[in-house]
């Protein structure tokens, strides 16, 4: 499949770590670029923030590319917005996978037309990991990083975070998707990050949950991906960051 809005990060014989870059075109006008992912094992599918409902049949389309679309094990939601969770419904009618998310998101679902409660797999504020093929999938704490209830995804083969939306850029025209100079990059950062994220404090968390892991990418749910020496430097930004509570004067 040779398409600008995919790209392979990681494969070997049994392991398959591919990014989508589908947008609801309706909203040029107020582009924001959106990514999705699938990790493929051994030919079973774990499908990560597939997003909207405006663009299901794109998604669905070029995950069978990759995957028996039958064979998708798993969804996960990282939080509730509607570019991450809307098609929801959808992906319950055309899979038979289960559903990840936190506990606080689970009721709200319905409003996204799904229903099938006893498909979820709740995340408990504390996180998870669950294994998938040989290797494991962990879920990582990141509340208040936008939403109270927000996961990051780390997997243990390819060695890549999912780090929705940390990390993400307000782009206007995403020509590449690998962030090649952090020091032009952040004025893409900052504005999001200073208003999206609920604080330093909670920043100073994630990173050290972070830097527990062997990383090769931080891949956001906007925007592009950090690799090589823009991972410690992207961290080393958030670190210092103040943003959300921090600014509280400036709100009220």
């Amino acid at each position: 499949m040779d398409n600008k809005n995919y790209e392979i990060l990681y494969e070997d014989e049994s392991h398959k770590y591919i990014m989508f870059s589908f947008d609801d075109e309706s909203h040029e006008d107020a582009y924001l670029s959106v990514n999705q992912y699938l990790i493929v094992k051994n030919g079973a599918g774990f499908l990560i923030d597939p997003g909207s409902e405006a663009i299901f049949d794109e998604m669905y389309e070029a995950v069978s590319e990759h995957v028996e679309i039958e064979n998708i094990k798993y969804i996960f939601f990282s939080h509730q917005d509607p570019d991450v969770a809307g098609s929801i419904g959808q992906w319950s009618i055309s899979t038979k996978a289960k559903f990840i998310m936190s506990s606080i998101w689970i009721r709200f679902m319905s409003h996204y037309g799904f229903t099938e409660m006893s498909r979820v797999m709740p995340l408990a504020d504390k996180g998870a990991q669950l294994k998938f093929g040989e290797d494991y999938i962990k879920f990582i704490p990141a509340h208040f990083l936008h939403s109270p209830g927000n996961f990051s995804l780390y997997d243990t083969k390819s060695k890549i975070v999912f780090s929705g939306d940390i990390g993400a850029a307000i782009v206007s025209s995403p020509e590449h998707k690998q962030v090649e100079n952090f020091e032009e990059h952040k004025e893409h950062l900052a504005g999001f990050h200073k208003r999206y994220m609920g604080s330093n404090k909670l920043c100073r968390a994630w990173v050290r949950e972070m830097r527990q892991l062997n990383i090769s990418m931080i891949v956001p749910q906007h925007g592009f991906v950090f690799k090589d020496d823009n991972i410690e430097l992207f961290l080393e930004w958030l670190d210092e960051l103040e943003c959300g509570s921090d600014l509280l004067d400036e709100l009220y």
